[in-house]
This record gives C-alpha cells, sequence and structure tokens, in this order.
C-alpha cells in the first residue's frame, strides 16, 4: 500500500506546518534585495501564508506546484490581480531556482493549427532571423486563419484556394484598421511561402493572396501644438520620482524626435555627459546615432537619475515599483505618452509616442528647416519617410497651387 504524499490537514493547521514554510525566510530576503518597500513585503507574506495554507489543505505535493496551481488559487481568492499573480509568479521561480519545484515544463499545443503556428514561429526565429515582436504580429493572424478554416481538427492547407484565402482577408480587412490589415496580409504571404518551403502545399498560395490597399502619401501626420506639448510637460508631477521619469522621456520625445523602442532600449553608457551626447540604439536596424544632449534634456536626465531607484539593470528608464525593471516594449512609453495627454486634458487623435515624432518635424519645417535636414534629425533611412512632412508646409503648397479660374486676384 502507498502510504500517503502529504498527511491529512489537522484542525486548526497553521502557517508553519504547510510545504512552503521553508522558504518563507528565503522570499522575503528575495523581495527585500529587489527593492520591495517594508508594506508591500508584508502583504506579499500574508499572500505566501495564505497559498501555504491553501495547499496544505489540498495536500498538494510541494514538487509538483505549478502555474495551474496559482491560478486556482487565485480563482479561490476571487481575484485575478496582476499583482498577485506577479507575486505568485516570483514565488515559483524562487523556488524553482533552489530545486524545491520541478522545472517549468513546455506547454503542448492542444490542437494541430496551434502545433503548425508553433512550428512557424521556430522558422521565422531561427531560420529568418526575425524579433519577437514581428514573430508575434504574424502568428496572430496566422492563429486566426487556421482556427477560422480548421478549428481543432485536422490542417489540410491543400485544400485551400483562392476562393477561401480572399473571402477571410475581406471579412478581416473591415473589421480593422489598414495598417493592421496590411500586416495581416503579409503574414498570410509568409506563412503559406513557409507551408511550400516544408512541402505542405505544392502550388504558391502565398501569390493568390489578394493585397489591401495601403497607398503612402495619403494621410497628413498627425502632431500638437507648440502651446499643448508645453501643457502635457506640465501635467507631470515632478516632486515624485514618476513624474520626474515620465517629464524625462516626455521631453526626449518632444525635443529628440526618439521613437519609443529608443526611449526603452537607452542605456546608462549611451549618455555621454562630458562631451553632451547620446547615442541612440534603434529598434528599426539603422545602427546607432549620436544626437546632443540638450540642455533641458540633460537637466530632466541628471533630475530623473539623482532618484531613480536602485536596479541590477543598466537601462535608464525602469518601473517605478518593485522589482525595478526596465519596459519590456515601447508599448509602455505610448501608454505613458497617452495618460500624459489625457491628464493635460489635450485633444489629440494620435496619443501615443510617435505623435511628438511628427509634432518636431512639423515645428522644424515651419522654422525653415529642409526636408533632408528634418531626415537626418528623425534618422530616416528612406528620403520617402520625410516627404509626408511636405504636406503640412501650406507656404510651399501655395507657391505650387494654380490659379483657380475665375476666382480672386
Amino acid at each position: 500500500m502507498t502510504p500517503s504524499l502529504t498527511p491529512p490537514v489537522k484542525k486548526g493547521a497553521r502557517v508553519c506546518d504547510g510545504p512552503l514554510y521553508a522558504h518563507i525566510a528565503s522570499y522575503r530576503a528575495k523581495l527585500e534585495d529587489l527593492g520591495y518597500k517594508p508594506e508591500t513585503v508584508l502583504d506579499h507574506l500574508r499572500l505566501f501564508a495564505k497559498f501555504d495554507l491553501w495547499l496544505l489543505r489540498r495536500r498538494r505535493r510541494l514538487w509538483r506546484l505549478n502555474e495551474e496551481d496559482a491560478d486556482r488559487f487565485l480563482k479561490h481568492l476571487h481575484t485575478r490581480h496582476h499583482r498577485f499573480r506577479s507575486a505568485l509568479r516570483l514565488v515559483l521561480k524562487l523556488l524553482r531556482d533552489v530545486g524545491a519545484i520541478a522545472p517549468k515544463s513546455k506547454s503542448t499545443a492542444s490542437s494541430p493549427a496551434q502545433r503548425l503556428v508553433n512550428e512557424y514561429r521556430v522558422f521565422l526565429k531561427e531560420e529568418r532571423g526575425l524579433d519577437r515582436a514581428t514573430i508575434c504580429n504574424y502568428s496572430r493572424h496566422i492563429d486566426g486563419f487556421l482556427n477560422d478554416h480548421f478549428g481543432a481538427g485536422r490542417v489540410n492547407l491543400r485544400a485551400l484556394g483562392g476562393l477561401e484565402i480572399t473571402s477571410f482577408v475581406r471579412r478581416q480587412a473591415t473589421r480593422h484598421a489598414r495598417g493592421w490589415a496590411a500586416q495581416m496580409v503579409t503574414g498570410l504571404r509568409s506563412f503559406f511561402r513557409f507551408a511550400q518551403f516544408k512541402g505542405l502545399i505544392a502550388s504558391d498560395l502565398a501569390a493568390v493572396v489578394p493585397p489591401v490597399a495601403n497607398w503612402t502619401m495619403t494621410g497628413l501626420p498627425k502632431y500638437l501644438s507648440t502651446e499643448a506639448v508645453q501643457r502635457v510637460l506640465g501635467s507631470c508631477e515632478r516632486a515624485t520620482v514618476r513624474g520626474k521619469r515620465d517629464y524625462a522621456i516626455l521631453l526626449m520625445l518632444a525635443r529628440l524626435g526618439l521613437r519609443g523602442g529608443e526611449i526603452v532600449t537607452l542605456q546608462l553608457d549611451d549618455i555621454d555627459w562630458a562631451s553632451a551626447e547620446i547615442a541612440i540604439r534603434s529598434k528599426k536596424g539603422d545602427g546607432w546615432a549620436r544626437l546632443p544632449l540638450l540642455v533641458d534634456v540633460g537637466q530632466a536626465l541628471a533630475g530623473y537619475l539623482a532618484v531613480r531607484p536602485s536596479s541590477a539593470h543598466r537601462n535608464v528608464f525602469v518601473r517605478d515599483y518593485a522589482p525595478y525593471t526596465p519596459f519590456v516594449a515601447s508599448g509602455a512609453v505610448s501608454n505613458l505618452v497617452k495618460k500624459a495627454i489625457e491628464r493635460a486634458g489635450v485633444k489629440s487623435v494620435r496619443k501615443g509616442a510617435h505623435v511628438f515624432r511628427h509634432t518636431l518635424a512639423t515645428e522644424m519645417l515651419r522654422r525653415g528647416a529642409s526636408l533632408t535636414e528634418i531626415g537626418r534629425v528623425l534618422r530616416h533611412r528612406d528620403p520617402n519617410s520625410t516627404m509626408i512632412y511636405a504636406k503640412v508646409d501650406l507656404g510651399a503648397l501655395r507657391e505650387l497651387a494654380l490659379p483657380w479660374p475665375g476666382g480672386v486676384r
């Protein structure tokens, strides 16, 4: 007879009886090392204790503890708050680091379509060398396409024809913006080339994916007025760490025209205080560029770095709560910009980080800068990327306008 893995829970069980109790000191030390405030450490320990008793009552063996147990515990607490999920992920990571629980198992695809998409993701990463964001963007469209046609059943790409593909593209294109639709058809073409390379299809289905109208130079760059930019900058509460950080980020976007991704990847070593320069590593393949460290930008950076939380990371900008890690992607910067614009009460069609880039280019044009000079400041590889700003140079456009027959002279 096999003995029970854990003894039955006695009435009035205490924390010290639970499977996690032996690791509570290590967990507390980890929280303190990561810079959590004392009151936050206490909150984490309370959650740790509740999780420990919950495991004890269910006689859960510690070695088998995993993310599914954490999800069930959160459901038991009737909460899905991200802070609780983050705390439990930290507990599991600590236990794996010390070998107390089993290594995290790789997730297995539950359907043939998911297995094929996973194989496609590996191909994009290992064979084509694409970055994580591009892989994510392409594969989400393929997820939707295969689920739409095959669901959880067998995937037979040879049964597809131009009619099915065109019908899918038309349905999806009417529900989303033009840029989203253009990305979708690019992803579909990439996937069908992959499928042909793997021998899953014989015909070139990539050739039958219909194009999406996405003409260049059809719109106007969205920008803010000078007064609106000042209101957004002034909305930052610069007496706080977060306010100093946000002000420095917004000022770098507005004065240097940086991209959100360039803010995320900026390192402490990229700032040359002696030469008053900043080295910018672009996430769009432009390589490196050196920009002048303007006086107001330098003052804002110095003000933030004086109070920046201690972090093991070399990124200039980190989150304002423990653990003090860098932003994961440019979306965090755009979200910061959106909140600042709304806080300032500024009306804007676009509320992402790029609106400041457009604003800088437009202001430079109005002050007499040439399109070539603007392209250099914005570090455009293709001169056509800068041409769109010619559409806001009303003075130059008036000189090109033909006189209207019978109009006022």
